[in-house]
């Protein structure tokens, strides 16, 4: 059984080095995930997010709607254990598979074959369930000999094919996405949104961030609007992108 609970859970940054007065200002037009505090000889600290409480259970698929800079991202990573709250506490139960970005973590220098156990190691992964997913990487990647060879030789597109590859051969009880991720060269862009499409599928719990409202009604039954750093609304997801639209609004 997968869930997440946040219990006032909040989340700042302190930025030491801005004291110039016009530069204060500068960051206060800014659309930032969340209030800028401090300021007359203290330290400028954004905070990030503030008093988020959420309970997401088995068959929730919760889509992340607001402006940029309103703390979709930021609340993706504190949901993946990689931003800790400075206030508040978080229950997690399942693995969690964070997929923003599929070149997280690489190794450059290392081999593809040495990066699939890295990623492996990263994702939580036994060495013998690392090595139950090889055959299932080597053949979707599909990069032959390259894989015996340092990821610093590879392509743009072939490092993301193997990034993918890996990122998509676990099973995820939690599935954290930031925007739809692209997958490399057009002959490979098919077979990748097949299995895109698998992997979101199987996942329990599934949170997406998204500006398109056509990604968030196709995989979410829920949303979640958010404004600087707050949930302001949670809901059916046509009720969320009407209530998006009204808090957007000149």
């Amino acid at each position: 059984m997968a869930r997440l609970r946040l219990l006032n859970v909040a989340v700042s940054f302190p930025i030491y080095d801005v004291k110039q007065r016009s530069l204060r200002k500068d960051l206060l037009r800014l659309t930032v995930g969340g209030r800028i505090s401090g300021g007359r000889g203290r330290h400028v600290q954004i905070n990030a997010l503030e008093d988020i409480n959420l309970d997401l259970r088995d068959g929730d698929r919760v889509g992340l709607i607001g402006h940029n800079g309103a703390g979709k991202s930021t609340l993706l990573r504190v949901l993946a254990g990689i931003y800790e709250p400075v206030l508040g506490h978080i229950d997690a139960e399942g693995r969690r598979v964070p997929l923003f970005d599929v070149m997280i973590g690489m190794d450059m220098e290392a081999t593809g074959f040495e990066n699939i156990r890295l990623r492996g190691k990263l994702l939580g992964l036994r060495e013998r369930q690392i090595a139950a997913l090889v055959e299932d990487i080597t053949t979707f990647s599909d990069l032959g000999n390259y894989l015996y060879m340092p990821v610093r030789t590879y392509s743009s597109g072939m490092m993301v094919r193997l990034g993918f590859a890996i990122s998509t051969s676990v099973h995820p009880d939690i599935l954290l996405m930031d925007e739809m991720i692209g997958a490399g060269d057009a002959a490979f862009f098919e077979r990748a949104q097949e299995r895109l499409n698998a992997f979101m599928t199987r996942a329990s719990i599934l949170v997406v961030a998204s500006h398109a409202n056509d990604v968030v009604r196709k995989w979410c039954n829920k949303a979640i609007v958010m404004h600087h750093g707050r949930v302001m609304a949670i809901g059916p997801v046509e009720q969320m992108i009407d209530e998006y639209k009204v808090l957007s609004a000149p």
